[in-house]
């Protein structure tokens, strides 16, 4: 009989220290590696850990939702050019009868895991969906993402960097979402703000858990606070390039749940979870290089612009009405867009008012960037940074005003609103693919039919229930 203190198990525990080197130095490596040495290296270091036991792929839909696949680490290391999934089972993928999808690992972005939040024994990477003839699949905007700023990269030496301030919320009980009724509403766990939050309260140790694991990940943390409304929260990790940034943004949210949880509490990236109050945005900062400098930056320019960065922001607001569907991706999203709590609904650019959807924070040769604050936390980020770079590039640009006083323009108000005009527009199709356009179309029609059109002032149930990132089976079903 074996001792009952007997340790039976020996998977991989990395301590935080350690952790956040090795995601630094795996970082560093992403940017100059050849991807073929990096999964020559990474496969024979997997062979010689035997601490590992499973390996996390990665990939998220159409709208925006996170899925995961734990692989057997041998299984995966023999069967890593036949990885196969049913694509039907996932909205926004394909048809049923045509269901098979293929993975691809991206072994550049293999990340080592804080095991008190993954689990020990496992690593996570990335993946693009491939179709049955192993091509890049339309409707995996990561893959098209990548696809997009390669091919910028190779013809015109251009990089495309982001980085975002996505806020959300930490209320009371475990699955408070899928919970959700709108005569009782989300109960906060803090009255504070900015200024308000005790060190040791349950937001403050929420921030610092979810910020030390980010670190750990080597996300490059810059600063983590509460923010202005009561029981919100806000982590600011480094900028960076944008598919990466994008895999950043999907790993932070999940942190961010996976903690709260284990605090018996839920933290939501719904836009605005309770009215009266602030709502949550993500402010995505943005910007392009070429030869390692700053193309958006000029020293002479209107505030500190260059002309390539006035251009893209003119096809911005020029495409702003039909593209808010990708900003604003769910019936909750336009409940933030209430100018009383420093909403960004007009559609104007400037370095100071909070409520023009792009901003010009003040910067340098280096940070010179814009600020499109329009988008939502729940928007699909690989969808929104593959918009905003077509558009900016490919779009057609606002007419300079001729006269002093121009009439101000507004984002839709509704998610109906946001349908029609995505519908109806060409430029949507164009830059998305019509298949792409059709596909979400459908799914933002049938989530809105379940909503009441007008948004009152009440959050109901519906807008929550049946949000993309808070639906499950059963309440899909439930209608």
């Amino acid at each position: 009989m074996q001792d009952d203190n007997t340790q039976l198990k020996n998977f991989l525990e990395i301590p935080y220290e350690e952790l956040e080197e090795m995601n630094l130095k795996a970082k560093e490596k992403q940017q100059v590696a050849d991807p073929q040495l990096l999964e020559k290296e990474y496969r024979l270091y997997l062979q010689k850990e035997k601490r590992i036991k499973a390996i996390t792929l990665c990939f998220t839909d159409i709208e925006g939702r996170f899925h995961m696949l734990d692989y057997d680490k041998k299984y995966l290391l023999e069967s890593a050019s036949n990885l196969t999934f049913d694509g039907s089972s996932i909205r926004g993928f394909t048809a049923q009868r045509e269901s098979d999808l293929r993975l691809r690992v991206d072994w550049p972005s293999l990340i080592w895991l804080p095991s008190d939040v993954f689990g020990c024994g496992k690593i996570v990477m990335f993946a693009d969906v491939l179709g049955r003839d192993g091509t890049s699949y339309i409707s995996d905007f990561r893959g098209q993402l990548k696809l997009y700023t390669q091919e910028l990269k190779k013809k015109e030496g251009i990089n495309a960097y982001t980085a975002t301030e996505t806020e959300g919320f930490l209320v009371e009980g475990v699955g408070a979402e899928q919970s959700f009724d709108e005569d009782i509403g989300f109960k906060l766990i803090s009255t504070g703000g900015y200024y308000h939050s005790l060190p040791l309260d349950k937001l403050r140790r929420f921030i610092d858990a979810s910020a030390e694991a980010q670190r750990a990940m080597g996300f490059k943390n810059e600063k983590d606070h509460p923010e202005v409304a009561p029981s919100q929260f806000e982590l600011n990790f480094g900028y960076t390039e944008v598919v990466r940034a994008c895999d950043q943004i999907q790993l932070y949210k999940l942190v961010c749940r996976q903690v709260a949880n284990n605090m018996g509490l839920t933290a939501t990236f719904l836009p605005k979870p309770i009215t009266n109050i602030n709502g949550s945005g993500m402010h995505t900062n943005f910007s392009l290089a070429k030869n390692g400098k700053n193309i958006f930056y000029q020293k002479d320019g209107q505030d500190g612009l260059s002309e390539l960065a006035w251009d893209f922001i003119l096809k911005i607001l020029n495409h702003a009405p039909e593209i808010s569907l990708v900003f604003g991706s769910s019936v909750n999203a336009y409940r933030r867009l209430d100018p009383h709590f420093e909403a960004p609904n007009q559609i104007k650019v400037s370095p100071i008012d909070r409520g023009a959807m792009i901003r010009i924070p003040a910067g340098n040769e280096k940070t010179a960037r814009i600020e499109i604050r329009a988008v939502a936390p729940d928007a699909n980020p690989y969808l929104v940074l593959y918009t905003i770079l077509k558009t900016g590039l490919e779009g057609k640009k606002l007419a300079q005003p001729k006269r002093r006083r121009n009439r101000l323009r507004f984002l839709p108000g509704t998610i109906n609103d946001a349908i029609r005009l995505f519908r109806t527009s060409n430029f949507i199709g164009k830059i998305l693919g019509e298949e792409n356009k059709q596909k979400y179309l459908f799914f933002k029609d049938v989530v809105a039919d379940r909503s009441p059109k007008e948004l009152g002032k009440k959050v109901k149930t519906s807008e929550i229930i049946y949000h993309h990132e808070v639906t499950n089976q059963v309440l899909w079903n439930n209608f």
